[in-house]
């Protein structure tokens, strides 16, 4: 009999071991009791949707040397340099733009873009006549628009010397680099020889200077031609007036509410 009781009370104390020391692959089948399967990837399947990108859209507004072959890519760096290290400039209005830009203070963000590119190619006219590889003062002014080496290395330009400067968009990218500092110091483009007018010596004369006003305000995004149509709040006179408080008349075919 304690034979019995003693092998009962040891099959009891080997239970209750098993549950406190469960098997590690037994817990881990409990805890998980239906763990699926690894899904099957087919190998014709894109791992990534091949949806397009919508790619900003840049419209390249007219300039004095587009009757050049491959002046487009220049207008295009304007464009990049202000949509990049020369950001701020769209969003300046320059005491006397009204001279070069009437539009431009109540144009959209493109149209202030597109006299900048106008503005910077009628200076190239009479600092280059618009040829990339011009040399002048003795060979001290390179490009387009005549950037001083040392001025370029001042300013950290990517062109920094006489031929680096021959190239075209290089030469434009510096150019906004160097307005980008001298049009937000003095708020002008030209008025008193500052902003742009300190760098660039076609703005001292008044006979350059006035011919680059007028082949801006000539173009449609000066002019406000090419703005887009944006709401125009209506007049205080149409509508309600704030101080009126007679009844609106009733429409014509509504009915008094006591129904005569």
């Amino acid at each position: 009999m304690k034979t019995i009781f003693a092998f009962i009370c040891g099959a009891g104390l080997l239970g209750a071991a098993a549950f406190a020391n469960p098997d590690p692959a037994v817990a881990v089948a409990l805890n998980n009791p239906a763990a699926p399967a690894a899904e099957q990837v087919s190998g014709l399947a894109v791992p990534v949707s091949l949806r397009p990108v919508a790619r900003k859209r840049m419209r390249v507004p007219d300039a004095r040397w587009d009757n050049i072959d491959g002046s487009r890519s220049w207008s295009v760096a304007i464009l990049q340099a202000l949509r990049t290290h020369a950001n701020e400039l769209p969003d300046l209005v320059p005491k006397d733009i009204a001279k070069y830009c009437p539009a431009y203070p109540s144009a959209g963000r493109a149209q202030r873009e597109a006299f900048w590119v106008g503005l910077v190619s009628a200076l190239a006219w009479h600092e280059s006549t618009h040829r990339p590889t011009a040399v002048g003062g003795g060979g001290r002014w390179y490009g387009l628009v005549q950037i001083y080496p040392p001025t370029a290395k001042f300013y950290q330009c990517r062109a920094k010397s006489g031929g680096a400067l021959k190239d075209p968009e290089d030469n434009l990218s510096c150019a906004l680099r160097i307005m980008a500092v001298t049009v937000p110091r003095d708020m002008v483009i030209s008025r008193g020889m500052r902003g742009v007018a300190a760098d660039w010596g076609p703005f001292h004369s008044r006979r350059k200077r006035e011919d680059i006003m007028s082949w801006t305000r000539s173009q449609d995004y000066c002019t406000g031609l090419a703005r887009s149509l944006r709401p125009v709040a209506r007049p205080d006179e149409i509508g309600p007036q704030k101080n009126d408080t007679s009844p609106m008349p009733m429409p014509l075919g509504v009915l008094s509410t006591d129904g005569k």
